[in-house]
């Protein structure tokens, strides 16, 4: 049985701002059903104490390069059997709002010193230097907010394994030298070999750089950081490590990503019983004010509104296909750039007809945009694995996306051989253009017209498996050859 501490920013159900709490709310139960013995490490956030039911004080830890006293609070992740540990230092993480910014969007301005906090603290555990008697093997950290532990545990001469995964290199955790030395950072750690990055203190490349393995969220990501175009200029260090490196293809919790047994859903259906998904169709149109039309094609769209996700792609195209008189709907959810939420609200009020929005986010509404959408939009710049178009497979909602990281990996083209040989799945294409984008959803507004061949499309994307137990499996392999190789 493995020992796998697991240190995060965020995890869902406790708290979720993207991504990655869906994978630190999955992975650990997926690998303690094949039989690991994994520990959450998670800040104990304001939100997160108060989603948990009396935590139980397991610890007092002095960490004195942080000069803080810190309480070690136990409980366990909701709805699971995953032991999870929280870093109770009130001045740090009990504050209300998003873990990362306020509520204008600013960046916490203590945000080095509050998640070296949480480093040093997976670090401290993954040494043994407390009174814990529970020591892991396997010490994974996640994103540029506890990358500092890999750094800090690799100067040690007996060690746990170390796995750093990158969600997303677009965030890397960048301060000034300043920083470097409030934080109290071994010296050695300050050059470009270490976590100096162009005179900057960089978070990410203490996991990049000192990890004993990295790791992607899909296998085309993985190989897209390694080029200047997706690296964020942290590609030659990639390539340096590449063969360090692998892409493990995040998966969904089908325990509640399931169409029949979603209880958010107007009503339950499977590939057996696929007429339930018109009916959430319909649903769906009457909830956000579109007209109630079982054959005018539905687009949805659940994410950001930010430049990553394409959401300019996304207006430009909506205007188009207005002006080319084309039959569709489109609804959305989502929060971000200022820019996006006015212009989509314009779109709304000048097209109420074709256009619905919400801005913000609502979790059992994005559930019901997944089951009554006909095609999902992720026209995304660049998209490390991507969830939305699993669920859309699992709700038999056709994805149309771009052809970069998990989507490319995950979802198969329309064409005359992907369609004899039942492999297609979606609508992909190639260039980040509203040309493009309107190229394809014409494709696929043509393709809607034919209602049986769209059919076996959606069933043939349900009959795929994208659980959280494949990917679970190879972890579990990266581990047990890790351990083996430095025993």
């Amino acid at each position: 049985m493995h020992k796998i501490l697991f240190p995060v920013s965020e995890a869902y159900p406790l708290i979720k701002t993207g991504g990655l709490a869906d994978v630190a709310g999955s992975l650990p139960p997926a690998l303690n059903a094949l039989h690991c013995d994994v520990r959450l490490l998670l800040p104990a956030y304001q939100q997160v104490l108060e989603r948990v039911e009396s935590p139980e004080k397991i610890l007092e830890i002095y960490v004195p390069e942080s000069n803080a006293h810190v309480q070690l609070l136990e409980t366990v992740l909701p709805g699971t059997d995953v032991v999870t540990w929280l870093v109770d230092h009130p001045a740090s993480f009990q504050r209300p709002g998003n873990p990362y910014h306020d509520d204008n969007g600013k960046d916490w301005a203590d945000n080095p010193a509050r998640f070296a906090l949480l480093s040093r603290v997976a670090a401290m555990i993954g040494l043994g230097s407390t009174s814990l008697t529970w020591q892991p093997e396997v010490v994974h950290c996640h994103d540029w907010q506890t990358a500092l532990a890999p750094a800090l545990i690799g100067y040690a001469s007996r060690r746990p394994v170390t796995v750093f995964t990158i969600h997303n290199l677009a965030y890397q955790g960048l301060f000034g030298r300043e920083t470097f030395d409030t934080l109290h950072l071994p010296e050695s750690l300050w050059s470009p070999d270490g976590l100096e990055f162009y005179d900057q203190l960089s978070f990410i490349k203490g996991g990049l750089v000192y990890a004993d393995h990295l790791t992607t969220v899909s296998p085309t990501y993985a190989r897209e950081i390694q080029t200047p175009e997706f690296g964020n200029g942290l590609d030659g260090l990639l390539r340096h490590r590449a063969s360090q490196l692998t892409g493990v293809l995040n998966g969904i919790d089908d325990a509640v990503w399931n169409p029949a047994t979603d209880n958010n859903l107007a009503t339950n259906y499977d590939a057996s019983r696929f007429a339930g998904k018109n009916k959430n169709k319909l649903a769906l149109q009457r909830e956000v004010n579109l007209p109630v039309a079982a054959d005018i094609p539905l687009l949805g769209l659940v994410g950001r509104l930010v430049s990553q996700k394409g959401i300019d792609l996304v207006i430009g195209a909506l205007r188009q296909l207005v002006q080319m008189q084309l039959p569709f709907q489109f609804v959305s959810l989502g929060a971000g750039d200022q820019e996006y939420e006015h212009a989509l609200s314009e779109l709304m009020l000048k097209y109420p007809d074709h256009v619905s929005v919400m801005i913000g986010y609502d979790e059992a509404h994005a559930h019901r945009i997944e089951a009554g959408a006909d095609m999902f939009l992720m026209p995304s710049r660049f998209e490390p694995c991507g969830l939305n178009q699993l669920y859309s497979l699992r709700y038999g909602t056709i994805p149309v996306v771009r052809g970069v990281g998990g989507l490319a990996d995950t979802v198969v083209d329309v064409g005359a051989t992907s369609l004899a040989d039942n492999s297609a799945t979606g609508f992909v294409f190639a260039e980040a253009s509203v040309s493009a984008l309107v190229e394809t959803l014409k494709r696929a507004i043509d393709f809607y017209q034919d209602p049986p061949a769209w059919k076996r499309l959606a069933l043939a994307g349900m009959e795929k498996n994208y659980t959280w137990r494949t990917s679970a499996e190879q972890y579990l392999h990266l581990y047990g050859t890790l351990i083996a190789t430095r025993t």
